[in-house]
């Protein structure tokens, strides 16, 4: 009996690397039940981004009618603060404190502004569903009031959050760790958007405003749990009297680490070209395929599915020596394509060549995202390893920057085009509801390609662990 429990515990240990992609992040420092109880936080995130950015918009814009330049300026709010992340890590790295903690104050202040937020936003919605006291206008200004706050909750946790997971895990462990969290991200996403469907079957106003209260609760429940007990305290780190470095000479030295600015450039293209279609994917399946707000919803729930298998080959090939520039190509090729079925499938009229789209635009998302965050992680050991907080924060400022600009301009160059085509001003080809989507999206097919070109010089020939050091833009330096 001994002898075959050692070999059904050994089956176990070779089943868990080979088939479960993220089950070797856990090491002896960071036990994989405390590396999962510390990833809630991303769960919460996931759930927060789920609100924002799909049901929220599809319901503002198609039963509301707010129009949806005013909903994608309203999504695009938390960009204000997404410049700052990187000052925000920085913080956390070097923050003053006579308890010794420098990660846990900025996940709790980033836990109090994301409830915040959802406690406003009921309010809000009750005045613009005209069930509440006074002119649409104080609604529109308490929703945008209350997507900032969560916003801002949101870059500040998350920051803080992943230097966290940064500080606990071993070097060699910490790029599997950090996709092992944005992994938990995409579940957040998965479970909130399957939920949320469910219960919005039958949509009402007040429904919804029982949901978002639900979650400011759930919010700061896991939020809570995550960081319990998890970062030491160490008072002569966050002493007032302990030497510390500037911003500008942190940055310089992040900056300074080989392909630093170039990593950026290629992150703000991908994240503006994978996140255009993020406050149009819902409507459109409202308004061309005639969807309810329960089947648009499950879109949030297909494309997060798709993001979560990208996530899962990424981190496989990861962790048998793959190049993390090359894995991220290959996510813009499958971005590519997914965006061309999307734009084909009002022409064919096929819902599930739609979806199909929308799954593989997750899941070209997710290798590229997890390919990217890799190769920050290989800059930050390269150069000032310490700063994990700077390093994770440039990553995701740029990141969230673009990709807030980039729902900012796709909602208004919807309604451009749109009414454009509703006029015939473009003609018998670019009509009906449709043209001012697929306007978008083409847009996003070459904002990947010219991702391409600014990856191109930095994949390593042959796949290797060299370094290569990048010279000139340009696909022609891309490895055959």
């Amino acid at each position: 009996m001994k002898r075959l429990n050692q070999v059904v515990i050994k089956g176990w240990q070779e089943l868990g690397p080979r088939f479960l992609p993220f089950a070797d992040a856990a090491t002896t420092e960071l036990p994989l039940g405390r590396l999962l109880r510390l990833s809630l936080f991303q769960v919460s995130v996931g759930m927060a981004m789920v609100l924002l950015t799909g049901t929220l918009n599809r319901v503002m814009i198609v039963e509301l009618g707010v129009p949806a330049w005013l909903v994608g300026l309203m999504v695009s709010l938390p960009i204000v603060f997404a410049p700052f992340r990187a000052l925000i890590g920085f913080k956390s790295d070097t923050h003053r404190s006579v308890l010794g903690w420098r990660r846990v104050p900025y996940i709790w202040f980033g836990t109090l502004l994301q409830f915040g937020g959802f406690a406003i936003l009921p309010f809000a919605l009750l005045v613009l569903t005209g069930d509440g006291h006074g002119p649409a206008i104080y609604g529109q200004i308490g929703a945008a009031l209350a997507f900032l706050l969560v916003g801002a909750g949101i870059h500040t946790t998350q920051t803080a959050g992943l230097a966290l997971a940064n500080d606990l895990a071993p070097p060699e462990a910490r790029p599997r760790v950090v996709a092992l969290l944005y992994v938990m991200l995409l579940l957040g996403m998965v479970v909130s958007a399957l939920v949320f469907g469910t219960l919005l079957r039958d949509f009402s106003a007040v429904k919804l405003i029982q949901i978002i209260q639900g979650a400011a609760v759930i919010t700061a429940v896991l939020n809570g749990i995550a960081m319990w007990q998890q970062e030491a305290r160490n008072p002569a780190l966050t002493s007032a009297n302990a030497p510390r470095t500037t911003f500008r000479e942190a940055w310089t030295s992040f900056a300074s680490a080989g392909r630093a600015k170039r990593l950026l450039v290629a992150v703000g293209l991908g994240s503006a070209a994978f996140s255009m279609q993020d406050i149009l994917l819902e409507p459109f399946g409202g308004q061309v395929f005639a969807m309810s707000v329960g089947q648009t919803t499950w879109l949030t729930a297909i494309l997060a599915a798709g993001t979560l298998v990208g996530f899962a080959l990424a981190a496989r090939r990861l962790a048998r020596g793959g190049d993390p520039y090359r894995i991220a190509s290959l996510g813009i090729l499958a971005g590519i394509t997914a965006f061309a079925a999307v734009s084909f499938a009002p022409l064919l009229e096929l819902v599930s060549l739609f979806q199909t789209g929308a799954f593989f635009i997750g899941f070209g998302g997710g290798l590229f995202s997890v390919g990217m965050l890799t190769a920050a992680m290989e800059l930050a050991s390269s150069g000032s390893g310490t700063m994990s907080g700077i390093a994770l924060g440039a990553w995701g400022g740029v990141q969230a920057t673009a990709a807030g600009l980039a729902i900012a301009a796709s909602g208004t160059l919807r309604d451009l085009i749109s009414t454009f085509a509703e006029n015939g001003t473009l003609g018998a080809a670019f009509s009906g509801p449709a043209a001012g989507y697929l306007f978008v999206y083409q847009i996003e097919i070459v904002l990947l390609f010219a991702t391409l070109v600014a990856i191109g010089p930095m994949v390593r020939v042959g796949g290797g662990r060299a370094q290569r050091q990048p010279s000139g833009f340009g696909l022609a330096e891309y490895p055959g």
